[in-house]
């Protein structure tokens, strides 16, 4: 029997619609015809939903018939990995994103900004550009759990890069003009671990609010 054919009779065993199905698994009632028709394969998170709702187990949806698993599984394996390389890639841009922000903050200080445009710097990159930059990526990291557990230290990280955006423009400004070494300055980068902290934390809070909608 092909998958298609234990879907629609899973749910059939089950007392269900497709459209009752469909509700329940977060999809449309044409998604569900078209894998019990096998124009389209579910996501192996629809697979343990449907494992769930249709109150089957996984053997029975994806094994007896060994033509059928390896061709579905295989599936899963393609998908699975276009699912991680898309990861990547999005994880990726947002880190250059947040990088390139940082890099234009210091060099639009360097080449653009004179002596008496410094308080309108200050006022629109380190009090507005990075303070929403680093709330907004830490908030989709919390969201989209990268780096899962470890996501954690980025904001110990993006806090590094908040104080840095002062040391590489004001303070070595300063620094440069009076011939003298200073450290940088610690409350900048414990206010930017807290910004980044914050939009973590919404971001995690969001996913988990959603995901719990889900599964009910």
């Amino acid at each position: 029997m092909n998958i298609g054919a234990k879907i629609r009779n899973a749910r059939n065993n089950a007392g269900l619609t497709q459209e009752q199905a469909a509700e329940a698994l977060g999809v449309s009632r044409q998604t569900i015809s078209n894998w019990e028709n096998e124009k389209s394969y579910p996501d192996i998170i629809s697979v343990v939903k449907m494992s769930d709702l249709y109150s089957i187990s996984l053997d029975a949806l994806l094994k007896e018939d060994n033509n059928m698993e390896e061709t579905y599984l295989g599936y899963l394996e393609e998908s699975t990995n276009v699912v991680k390389s898309k990861e990547k890639f999005s994880k990726l841009i947002l880190i250059l994103v947040y990088i390139g922000i940082w890099a234009f903050s210091v060099m639009f200080f360097w080449l653009f900004t004179a002596p008496s445009d410094a308080m309108a710097y200050g006022l629109v990159f380190q009090w507005i550009i990075m303070p929403v930059t680093t709330f907004i990526v830490a908030l989709l990291i919390g969201k989209r759990n990268y780096f899962g557990r470890k996501k954690w230290f980025a904001p110990i990280i993006m806090g590094v890069m908040f104080m840095l955006n002062g040391y590489a423009t004001f303070d070595m400004a300063n620094m440069t003009a009076f011939k003298v070494v200073r450290w940088p300055d610690f409350s900048f980068g414990f206010a930017g671990l807290i910004i980044a902290a914050a939009g973590m934390g919404i971001g995690v809070f969001v996913r988990r609010k959603i995901e719990k909608k889900k599964s009910k």
